[in-house]
């Protein structure tokens, strides 16, 4: 029987992979000019949309819950999938929406950006739940920096968020902090918003926080993880199939606080659910930087925590320990920056991880203000300058 030597198997090795290229190597050609039209196709789409910049201004007073921002947000929810050729010949991606506050000097703003072709809807569904508010187009509050180079002149610290537990877990929403009853006394309601408006309206001049919410309709599988989760927590998996005659006593090992947590679950994942990506920014004259606001920045955000469920954790700060700290650190804050101006988390240039939440949830973060946050330099408007556009939706 003849041996088989091993050295002239891998000395033979690579010339019989090179006579073969007529095998792989057009299928490896093939492979890269599919990976560079599909990035071609997709940043010519991206780079054909058009974006206008909305402000909500904010009358003297608002007698609205959140739930009326929720039931804006339930608008932006659109499930279409793109057919093959709209996603590989046109490079078609699901819309996005920008939810946006931005905190200048104390001065409290509300913007939503969104594609031109959105306008109308989002104005008309804004109006037709805060009439007295004002809707107006606006410059990018961002574009401005950068057209200004303020960004080489100003420190700044910013973070993105992330949930601390699986999607299906919901934070501490409105509901929650008993806003969705309107029969509750106005000095009785307690917003979580309040605390991240009042360290907004706290900032001196020279000082900025930029905070951005970017939502996408989720074609994630989350309300099935949700019903696993259920499932798992009700024990509904471990209990063998009832026998005729005989009752099933397994429901009574589930504790009353695991009951809650399945029923918050339920709840949670009976609503649309978006794909988000948060993130903030405080940025301030050097004179002027101060690391208590970077605290309250991120501490503001423990309102919407809830130990035994959901809440939001930092990442991807711009902040390193260890080796290179100085290049890591600029490296770090020109990325952010770029991202936030270029409101990228879902897409090209920047692709990030995101988490689901519903639209109960978003309104809790973002939301129209009541009295109850009674912030001295909130940009209120006195009075309206005219009536809210005509054919809106009763």
């Amino acid at each position: 029987m003849p041996q088989i030597n091993i050295k002239n198997i891998y000395a033979e090795f690579p010339g019989v992979v090179f006579d073969a290229w007529f095998l792989w190597l057009p299928a490896l050609l093939l492979f890269f000019f599919w990976r560079l039209w599909k990035y071609y196709v997709r940043l010519s789409f991206l780079g054909s949309l058009n974006w206008v910049m909305l402000e909500i201004k904010l009358p003297r007073e608002i007698y609205k819950s959140p739930q009326a921002m929720e039931s804006v947000i339930n608008v932006f929810y659109h499930a279409k999938n793109p057919n093959l050729k709209e996603k590989y010949w046109d490079g078609f991606v699901r819309q996005w929406f920008s939810l946006e506050i931005l905190g200048d000097g104390g001065e409290i703003r509300f913007f939503i950006r969104t594609q031109k072709f959105f306008k109308k809807m989002v104005e008309q569904q804004i109006y037709s739940h805060y009439p007295d508010v004002e809707v107006a187009e606006a410059d990018d509050y961002v574009k401005e920096f950068f057209d200004k180079g303020l960004d080489k002149e100003w420190k700044m610290y910013g973070t993105e968020f992330k949930l601390v537990a699986p999607d299906p877990f919901p934070i501490k929403t409105y509901v929650d902090y008993g806003l969705h009853e309107m029969a509750t006394k106005e000095e009785q309601k307690i917003d979580p918003m309040t605390s991240f408006l009042e360290f907004l309206g706290s900032l001196k001049k020279g000082e900025q926080v930029w905070y951005q919410i970017l939502i996408r309709t989720t074609t994630t599988e989350w309300k099935d993880s949700g019903r696993e989760l259920v499932d798992k927590l009700m024990k509904r998996e471990e209990r063998p199939k009832e026998k005729e005659g005989e009752t099933d006593f397994s429901s009574f090992s589930v504790s009353p606080g695991e009951r809650k947590i399945a029923e918050a679950i339920e709840k949670n994942v009976s609503k649309y659910g978006f794909d988000v990506g948060m993130r903030t920014i405080y940025l301030a004259r050097p004179n002027l930087f101060d690391k208590i606001n970077v605290a309250s920045m991120i501490g503001s955000m423990n309102q919407y925590n809830s130990m035994n469920l959901n809440g939001f954790k930092p990442t991807r700060v711009t902040d390193v320990n260890y080796f290179f700290v100085e290049k890591r650190v600029a490296a770090k804050k020109k990325k952010m920056l770029d991202a936030y101006r270029k409101r990228s988390y879902f897409y090209l240039p920047y692709i990030y991880p995101t988490f689901v939440l519903n639209t109960e949830e978003l309104a809790t973060i973002f939301h129209l203000p009541g009295s109850v946050a009674e912030t001295p330099t909130f940009s209120r408007i006195e009075a309206k300058k005219g009536e809210p556009p005509p054919g809106l939706p009763v």
